[in-house]
């Protein structure tokens, strides 16, 4: 089948869409301009982490979908590196084991993918990290109720209004707003400020004298 456009109608379909994208990235912008307000906050999740790495803790991550991919690139990254060499940290993205995951799924449903692995793996000095751009996922809620009942540190990167979840984290960040992308946007800030601090950590670790 062949299409044929006039000149005015593509002319106004690319504006159409040029207009479209400038409203996506100044609301993009406007989400991740947020975070300003939860600096402390971000601070603080970021010291949390340092101290568990430096016990010898472990940083276990979960998230759905994109949710998924950005628990799986903290995860990578800090077991790997962001911009500088160092020591690997302990970090599992509880999303990687697709056996597991499966297994779980099968034989106990998969509101429970996540909470059966926080419950054989978390323990009290470790931290469950969890990312929901609505904070009311199921198989979320219940990692972070095991993670509770394991004593283990909880901490959410959430959306909306945080849903279920914020009473169950010990730390979060809230990203207002119900556009689950520009949420994932600046989750994905958070994560690398996390790494670029974590680096930080490890490169004055290094040099401080025993």
């Amino acid at each position: 089948m062949r299409f044929t456009f006039q000149g005015d109608t593509i002319t106004n379909c690319i504006m159409s869409n040029e207009q479209l994208i400038n409203k996506r990235i100044e609301q993009s912008i406007a989400a991740i301009s947020s975070l300003r307000d939860c600096s402390s906050q971000i601070a603080t999740i970021t010291d949390v982490i340092c101290q568990c790495l430096k016990a010898g803790g472990t940083l276990y991550t979960a998230g759905n979908g994109g949710s998924a991919a950005q628990a799986l690139h903290l995860a990578e990254e800090l077991i790997g590196r962001y911009r500088g060499d160092r020591p690997p940290q302990r970090a599992i993205c509880l999303c990687a084991d697709t056996p597991a995951l499966t297994c779980i799924a099968n034989d106990y449903g998969f509101e429970n993918i996540f909470s059966r692995q926080v419950k054989a793996l978390a323990t009290e000095n470790d931290i469950v990290l969890v990312l929901s751009t609505s904070g009311n996922s199921p198989n979320i809620v219940n990692a972070l109720q095991t993670a509770r009942d394991n004593n283990a540190t909880t901490i959410g990167l959430l959306g909306n209004d945080g849903g279920n979840c914020t009473e169950l984290c010990d730390h979060s960040i809230i990203i207002p707003g119900e556009d689950s992308a520009h949420t994932q946007e600046a989750h994905q800030v958070v994560i690398h400020l996390i790494c670029e601090v974590v680096e930080q950590y490890c490169a004055q670790a290094s040099t401080s004298p025993h």
